[in-house]
Formats: C-alpha cells, structure tokens, sequence
C-alpha cells in the first residue's frame, strides 16, 4: 500500500500534541534523505586498507565507499566503565551522550552516575535515535547482534530483526544480518513506502568467536582452531604480524584479567606468532564476508534508486588488539582499540575525501538530525559533524579524551590534542601508576621499548627508530607532559569522570562505591562534549 504523506503543517500538529521532543525540520523538498548506518562488532581501523596499505584484508565494497565519500583519520569510542566495551559504546551512540552520562544495562551500575538523574535522565530511552527519527516521520529498522547493547533504545525500531550470528553458515552468520535487511528493502518496495528511512545495519562478526567461512578462511591461511592444548598450524597466506606486535603488555594494564584477554577461543593466553596471525586470518575472513554482505545491500539500494539519497555510515563499536601490544581484546586506549574506522558516503560528501574529524561514536545522533533536517533532542550532548561531512571544517573539537576502568579503580585515562597522546594507568590494588606520551606523528603505532627488542624486530621486521617510544621520561619533554596532564584533568573534570589519578587533586570526591553514586554529584547543564 502507498504511503501517503500529510501536508507538513499537520504533520507539525500531530508531533506536537505527542510529545515528540524532536519535530522535523521539513526542507522545501519532500524527499528527505534515507541514512544506512553499518556497524561492525570488534574491529580495529588499521584492519582495513583504507587505514593501512599493507593489510591482507580484501574489502572492495567498503573500499568503493571510501573512494565514492570521506574517511575519518580521528574517529573514536570514548571508552567503557566494564570489561563489556561494546555495552557503553552502543549506549552512547543511541544516547549521543558521553561515557559518564548514559547508563549500564539494566541491574548493572557500573557507571557510578546511573542514580543521579542530572546526570543520566531516567527517560533517555525516548531521546535516542530510533525515538527521535520514529517521531520525524522516518521508518526506521534494526538488524543487530542481541545483548551488550541499549536494550530499551532497541526495542523503539519499529522493525527489529536481531540476532547474534557469528556461526560459519549463511544463517548463522553475516548473511542473516544482510538478508534481513534486503527482506525489509523488498518489503518496501513492494508497499511502494515513500518514506524515508533510517537503517540500523549491525553485524554479530567480527566479534570472535570468530568462525568464518571455509573458503575465506582458506583465503588468509587460517583455521577455526579449537584446541586449547595445541597451537593452530602455521600458513604462508596468513595475515603478517601487525606493526606493534609484542609477545607480551609490558606491564600490567589494570585489567590483564579479562575475558578477551584470557579465554578467547583459538587464542587464550597465547600471543605467539603462530596463534595471532592465524587469529587475524580468522578476523580478516569474517570481515571479508560482512564486505560481500554489505555489497548485496548497496546493489539492491541501486536497484531501488535509493543509493543516491542515501547517507551510509560505516563504522565499528570500538577497535581490537589481537596481538598488538602484546594484547588480544578492547580493554585499552591504544590508537588500535580507541579508534574506529568511519567512513561516510552520501550526498554533497566530497568522493575520495579524507579529514581527521576527531569524533566520537556518540557525535553520530546529532549527525543523523542535522543531515535529515530534525532536531536533535534536548537530552543530545555529541557535536554533528556535517560540516565536515560539508568539507567546511576539518574537526569538530580539539581534544579527545579517554577512559577505560572495567578492571581496577581507576584504571585508565587518556587525552589526545594535536600530535601528542598522553595514557595513564593506576591500580592501587596492583601497584600500577603507569605514565605514557607519544608523540603520534612520529610514533603512529604508540611503540615503546619493547617494540626495539632484538627478538621482536625479528618477528615483525619493523626496526623502530630511537625516537619511537614512550617519552614520558624523557627531560625535553617535560613541558609537553605537563600540558597534556594539565589537559586530562580538565577533561576529566568536564566529561564528569568521577575518578582521580594518583598525581592529580582529588577535588573533594570520594572514590565512588559499587552500585552507588558519587558522594558529592554537581549538577550540571547539558552540554557539548
């Protein structure tokens, strides 16, 4: 049945008397933009040619994306209060709010904020973005992996196909995801719905346990290896030790514990050689194969005469180790693991584009509403970022800050601005006040002196130069140091971090209790972060 449409200033009565906060902003034209949001699950940019020129990995569909709109050099995932970084991660970018003011699934209290309404309103889930674009007129559709994620924002898509398929079957695997996805588009078309859509396209993979499919495992020289007492065999077609590769962390992070860093299935504890290249042949064949997913959407979004007005949005939750560093999961703030690939295609982007941006996940809302002419609700905190999009500006704030306590308290902080980086690492518990500072421009892949061992250069055949590692203690840098902690702690402060480090004033806060707010919560007004 056709869609009919209401003149637009009945269609403004109706959003009003519902109490939708987010009324569209109805351009001259009636055919508002569709937006076609992928996300990806456990994927580090640098997996991806587009982010290193040496990858293995072959992704033409996600390439051709690339070359036809912009690719973000300075896209981030602000962090995570548990070892499940995927959860915060997906409530941020449902919430378009910062890690400390979106809550934890429900019964969790990871984040110490989840009781104080100032800070975490109580009704978020009707601000986020399948609330804000249903109230907008827009038909919007999900298809996803189950748990991890914002449970109650979720269940607001008014077609919802979720799913966690990470098998190596079509329909135990990426394909399910993509055809529930077409079977939606068909159903469309066959409705002939004018409306305009907003498309949340999520994968299961590549997420381990990661079982891909027999020929492209054959591809990468991989095997689904499932013997704990065994190392997988070795292959010449197996990807090549990633740049940062080290046998070991040198030292403990906070929270070395974790599921993904001890017990992932064809990993466990291992970072030999043999076991991480065969991981990321198994991570390269299951991306490959969302690729060849994601391809089977856009031919069918040509076929419909949809792709042209068409925002897609390619992105993951947060990036992954697997043998950088000497670690294998997302619990760190290393360039791998804190950024994220994002690539934008659509109309007005330039093709082949390429900015820094420096973005968080959480700045997609405000995108979405700024590019489909809605506003953005009043609970939204990220920053669109279509001027960029525009080729208007090249970032949207100058600073990017960091944090990941799912282990220890308070485990870890960083702050990024310009070329420097600075991570810290504290842990009472375990005795750890670690301090690191690159200078990423020089040092890309946050090498440290590990990373110059004779043994390590063997392996990965990467001789790093003298100035490649940790500066920290380094005197000439004392000054830069000083700046970047000066730059954290007032970070930490805005982004309402409940937290403190070692070496910075405690501001009269009590270490937060678990399950509890913070003693002394400040009320503060919505802002940009």
């Amino acid at each position: 049945m056709k869609t009919k449409k209401l003149p637009p200033a009945l269609l403004l009565v109706i959003v009003f008397l519902l109490g939708i906060s987010s009324a569209v902003l109805l351009p001259a034209d009636d055919r508002r933009p569709n937006i076609l949001f992928i996300m990806v699950d456990d994927q580090s940019p640098f997996d991806l040619k587009v982010y290193d020129k040496n990858s293995k990995l072959a992704t033409p569909n996600i390439d051709q994306l690339a070359a036809r709109g912009m690719v973000f050099d300075a896209a981030h995932q602000m962090g995570a209060w548990t070892g499940g970084v995927c959860t915060s991660s997906r409530h941020m970018i449902m919430a378009g709010r910062p890690l400390w003011h979106v809550p934890n699934k429900p019964g969790r209290t990871n984040n110490p904020h989840m009781t104080n309404s100032d800070l975490v309103p109580a009704d978020l889930a009707n601000h986020t973005i399948p609330a804000v674009f249903n109230g907008a007129g827009y038909d919007t559709m999900r298809t996803c992996k189950n748990g991890n994620s914002y449970a109650a924002a979720n269940q607001l898509f008014t077609v919802r196909h979720d799913g966690t398929r990470r098998g190596a079957a079509d329909e135990k695997g990426s394909w399910w995801h993509a055809e529930q996805v077409l079977n939606y588009l068909n159903d469309r078309q066959a409705a002939e719905d004018e409306d305009p859509f907003l498309i949340y396209f999520g994968f299961s993979h590549p997420h381990d346990v990661r079982d891909g499919k027999r020929e492209l495992l054959a591809k990468y020289g991989a095997a689904n290896h499932t013997d704990k007492a065994s190392l997988p065999a070795a292959h010449p077609k197996q990807p090549a030790l990633p740049a940062n590769y080290l046998p070991k962390h040198p030292f403990n992070n906070t929270h070395m514990g974790v599921r993904d860093e001890v017990n992932v299935s064809g990993v466990w504890k291992n970072r030999d050689e043999v076991t991480i290249r065969n991981e990321l042949g198994r991570e390269f064949a299951c991306s490959e194969n969302i690729d060849i997913q994601i391809g089977r959407v856009l031919k069918k979004l040509e076929a419909m005469g949809e792709l042209d007005n068409t925002y897609i949005f390619y992105t993951s939750d947060h990036g992954m180790a697997i043998g950088r560093h000497g670690l294998q999961g997302k619990q760190n703030l290393y360039e791998h693991t804190f950024r994220v690939p994002m690539i934008v295609q659509g109309p007005g982007i330039r093709a082949g584009s390429r900015v820094q941006g420096n973005i968080y996940l959480m700045d997609v809302l405000a995108t979405f509403c700024d590019l489909a002419g809605v506003n953005a609700p009043p609970t939204n905190q990220g920053i669109s970022f279509k001027p960029v999009l525009e080729g208007k500006r090249e970032t949207v704030r100058d600073e990017v800050y960091g944090c990941y306590c799912g282990g220890a308290k308070p485990g870890m902080r960083c702050v990024k601005k310009g070329d420097w980086k600075l991570l810290k690492y504290d842990s009472p518990r375990d005795g750890v006040q670690v301090t690191q500072l690159f200078n990423l421009a020089e040092n890309p892949h946050e090498f440290v002196a590990q990373h110059h061992a004779p043994q390590v250069i063997a392996l990965t055949g990467i001789q790093p130069t003298k100035n490649q590692v940790n500066l920290a203690d380094n005197p000439k840098h004392a000054a830069k140091l000083a700046e970047m902690e000066a730059l954290l702690l007032a970070e930490m402060r805005r982004q309402d971090d409940p937290y403190r480090l070692w070496n910075q004033p405690d501001d009269g806060l009590d270490p937060p209790k678990a399950g509890k707010a913070p003693s002394k919560p400040r009320k503060k007004k919505d802002k940009s972060n």
